[in-house]
């Protein structure tokens, strides 16, 4: 069974940025759309991007900025000028294999534990 390794997560002070990462257990990173969602307390889960296998995405939305480091097996998500507001469990998903950015939270087959990501002074 595909396991999904989030890491990159922590405590930012407000206007810093991060780097999150996530990584397959066996290495078949490549073949999967993958989709980096967060979900703060009390608040539904939020999708903010997604990457096509081949690479194809809208890689940037406002602050945030999805990226493939096949060599790596990684997807990554990068946030700017983090806010208080950005705190939140972000975690990554993929679809089944070689299928493309689905557009919704049910087609998403295998999750991530996710990072906790805390925007505090």
């Amino acid at each position: 069974q595909l396991q999904l390794v989030e890491s990159g997560g922590g405590l930012v002070q407000p206007g810093g940025s991060l780097r999150l990462s996530c990584a397959a257990s066996d290495g078949t990173l490549a073949r999967y759309a993958v989709g980096w969602f967060r979900q703060a307390p009390g608040k539904e889960r939020e999708e903010i991007l997604c990457i096509s296998s081949s690479g194809y995405a809208d890689s940037v939305k406002g602050r945030f900025t999805i990226s493939r480091d096949n060599a790596k097996n990684t997807v990554n998500l990068e946030i700017d000028n983090l806010k208080p507001e950005d705190t939140a469990v972000y975690s990554c998903a993929v679809p089944p294999p070689y299928y493309a950015c689905p557009g919704y939270v049910a087609a998403y087959d295998y999750w991530g534990q996710g990072t906790q990501v805390t925007v505090s002074s």
